[in-house]
């Protein structure tokens, strides 16, 4: 039977495809094996692009991940480069960017730690309006990272959902008033670990111990979706800054621009690409798209 999946750089493609199929036909015509092809899917990833140059050797531009993973960490490293664009795109290289996952797994902390300090425990006896909309998110959010993990290979924007989540849970933690609420919100955070683990392992592993949890993570099954929850009137907007992917959020159905604009503009990443721009113009796509074209102060 034929591999599942071939990943491999775009410059490799030629020996390392063209070779592979011929060995595969010339068995198949032998009849040595059953099948046209030897790969089931192809996933050729980007080039790490630093100063503009492509990253390399041979070059001498390349960065030692070393000096990052002892400043912030191995889990804040892989979450950045996971983070930076989608797998088959260049990745522009900025010492910077690093500092954005580090400060959101610093906030992730944060919000773990207090809500761990509410009463309760995870185990949903019902389920306030007042924290519906967590309920909603937390399913959508499963949906969305199982669905770019598994069949899309888009860990910049499952991360980005996470992301999303994380910020709707710091708000109904502000707003949570009694056990009912924040077993919700407990159930809600041991979701969002789950998910982050394959990114940021031992982090990961740390708060799902903080949570009073046992085993590791790397055992536990993966979360499912209720479809009745993960079900909402909300549409997923790519939120761009000079025509590239920085971040998606989601919004009401056939929302206003200024309420996308608001939204999008309270995203962390969006934020630090704008730092030190001026907004030209912003191009809106309803239900689609927001573009920020900026310029240079």
């Amino acid at each position: 039977m034929p591999v599942d999946q071939y990943i491999g750089g775009i410059e490799h493609a030629i020996l390392h495809l063209m070779y592979s199929r011929f060995y595969t036909m010339v068995l198949r015509d032998l009849g040595y094996v059953h099948l046209d092809e030897p790969f089931e899917r192809l996933l050729t990833q980007g080039m790490v692009i630093k100063d503009g140059a492509k990253m390399s050797k041979s070059k001498g531009n390349v960065v030692d991940p070393e000096d990052m993973i002892n400043r912030y960490g191995a889990d804040a490293t892989r979450l950045f480069t996971l983070f930076a664009a989608p797998p088959e795109k260049d990745m522009d290289w900025s010492d910077q960017g690093i500092e954005g996952t580090y400060r959101f797994l610093a906030r992730l902390w944060r919000l773990v730690t207090e809500i761990r300090e509410m009463p309760g425990s995870s185990s949903l006896q019902e389920v306030p309006a007042s924290v519906v909309p967590v309920m909603r998110k937390t399913h959508q959010t499963i949906r969305k990272v199982t669905e770019d993990v598994d069949k899309r290979f888009r860990f910049n924007t499952a991360i980005a959902a996470m992301m999303e989540l994380v910020n709707d849970l710091y708000r109904a933690k502000d707003a949570a008033i009694g056990q009912p609420e924040a077993s919700v919100l407990k159930y809600s955070v041991e979701q969002l670990l789950v998910m982050l683990s394959p990114f940021v392992p031992h982090v990961a592993d740390e708060l799902w111990e903080c949570m009073g949890k046992s085993g590791r993570l790397l055992e536990h099954p993966w979360p499912e979706y209720d479809p009745a929850w993960a079900q909402g009137s909300d549409t997923v907007v790519a939120v761009q800054v000079g025509g590239k992917l920085r971040a998606t959020i989601e919004v009401p159905k056939d929302a206003e621009q200024s309420l996308v604009e608001g939204k999008a503009l309270e995203d962390a990443n969006v934020k630090r690409f704008l730092e030190g721009t001026s907004i030209r113009k912003v191009i809106y796509v309803p239900n689609k798209i927001i573009n920020f074209i900026v310029s240079a102060r």
